[in-house]
């Protein structure tokens, strides 16, 4: 199977959902059904601000919002959106935005204590990936959540789930905004889930007791 050289672009996805609105089923799969309950049962009960990025059709997002004060949610195509829009309309915390990663990355003021990527490093080259890895890292608060869930079969997209997971991971742990501590490396069948959490530097636990 030829990978894809580059990242994939927006359109790609605009054309996705023009031709079918759940492309890869997550309303409708078993597959999906089991990650979305593996996911959520490896997370913290509440997040104070919480960051999801390639939110599709708001599957997760709906089931992930009642334990989130805040929940941003991102996604490239607009038809995914807007169905994304009438799934989570119940749940005032959650913001929608249209946006590609990692050129639209939403700075936050003070930084997330979740970021969720959940079959999504894989559209990305590894050029892509390091810009997205030292984003991502910068975002993190002290004591926060990175969560990342991927397919690791085969696929056409620019990178294999195993390789962006690792590659990503490698570098958040290079960029040195605290340690970042491993959880869980966890695989199934067809996928992986990988949990790891920033532990606070002393800089900022001399913040935090001020």
């Amino acid at each position: 199977m030829t990978r894809a050289a580059a990242s994939l672009p927006a359109g790609y996805f605009d054309t996705l959902y023009a031709h079918d609105p759940d492309p890869w089923g997550f309303d409708t799969s078993d597959y999906e059904r089991r990650k979305y309950a593996h996911t959520l049962a490896v997370l913290r009960d509440r997040y104070d601000s919480a960051l999801e990025v390639g939110c599709s059709i708001g599957v997760l997002t709906a089931l992930l919002a009642p334990r989130c004060g805040h929940l941003l949610a991102l996604e490239p195509a607009a038809l995914a959106l807007a169905r994304a829009r009438e799934r989570t309309a119940a749940f005032p915390q959650v913001a929608l935005r249209q946006a590609m990663v990692p050129a639209e990355w939403p700075v936050p003021p003070a930084g997330h204590d979740l970021i969720l990527l959940s079959e999504v490093l894989y559209f990305l080259d590894r050029d892509d990936l390091d810009r997205l890895a030292l984003l991502v890292a910068a975002a993190l608060r002290p004591g926060a959540d990175l969560l990342l869930v991927h397919w690791t079969g085969e696929t056409d997209y620019p990178l294999s789930g195993d390789e962006a997971v690792e590659r990503l991971i490698a570098t958040v742990v290079a960029a040195g905004q605290g340690v970042m501590r491993v959880l869980r490396r966890e695989r199934r069948p067809e996928y992986r889930l990988d949990l790891l959490r920033r532990e606070p530097r002393p800089a900022d636990a001399r913040r935090g007791g001020s």
